[in-house]
């Protein structure tokens, strides 16, 4: 998976159509994600000394990956997300639609570098 905490999303089916938001958590093992003040769900909490006035809550949960896609930063648009390797061996993520860099994965390693 290769979304991360704070990347900026539009969710493109659901409720939440059309919307973007932040990502706040992220859950690798079942494939999905929280976004900031979407997929909002109701919670009833009983009445305790951390919540006085008990009540319901609404808070954001959890929503499939599938149903987001990656805003890329310098266009603006949904895309799809690819990994390439940079000649110095650093690897990045990239935005399939434009070509640009979203961000740098992981520092230069001379195992992945092209030998000149």
């Amino acid at each position: 998976m290769l979304i991360k905490v704070n990347d900026t999303v539009e969710v493109i089916s659901g409720r939440d159509k059309g919307q973007r938001g932040k990502i706040l958590k992220v859950d690798r093992t079942q494939g999905r994600v929280v976004v900031e003040g979407l997929n909002r769900v109701y919670k009833h909490v009983k009445r305790s000394q951390r919540n006085p006035q008990g009540g319901r809550l609404s808070k954001e949960a959890f929503m499939d990956v599938s149903k987001v896609m990656i805003v890329c930063p310098t266009t603006g648009v949904p895309t799809r997300m690819g990994v390439r390797f940079l000649a110095d061996g650093s690897k990045e993520r990239y935005s399939k639609k434009s070509g640009k860099t979203i961000s740098v994965v992981s520092p230069a390693r001379s195992l992945h570098a092209e030998k000149a």
